[in-house]
């Protein structure tokens, strides 16, 4: 059997109940029937189609705060996490730059001392 010709008993009422619609009203008030039927059924399509893609759009915006939000505290928590690792690195050289200033001190010092001993001697 055709995979678009399976036999469908709802489709099959439908028919008997089309003939009888016409059968009873006649064929003028019958397609006026069927042309408001499916007016309003046009009518609640268009209204279901905007409520769907309203409520997809009410999804879309939440999903994109929420991962607004996540991206926030992620660059938050990294903000802080280089923070404190350059404040680390800048008191590591700090004390660097300090010891080799008293070295360059010291240094100083003694060849300076060492110069006036030559030549005062």
């Amino acid at each position: 059997m055709d995979a678009g010709r399976r036999f469908d008993p709802a489709r099959k009422h439908t028919v008997k109940l089309s003939r009888k619609l016409y059968d009873k009203l006649g064929e003028d008030v019958a397609n006026e029937l069927v042309d408001w039927f499916n007016q309003v059924d046009a009518t609640y399509r268009a209204d279901l189609r905007e409520l769907n893609y309203a409520r997809f759009d009410a999804k879309l915006e939440q999903r994109l705060a929420e991962s607004d939000a996540n991206w926030e505290r992620r660059l938050a928590e990294l903000d802080t996490k280089w923070e404190s690792r350059l404040a680390y690195s800048d008191a590591r050289w700090e004390g660097r730059i300090a010891g080799l200033r008293t070295e360059l001190a010291t240094g100083l010092a003694v060849g300076y001392a060492r110069t006036i001993d030559t030549r005062f001697r």
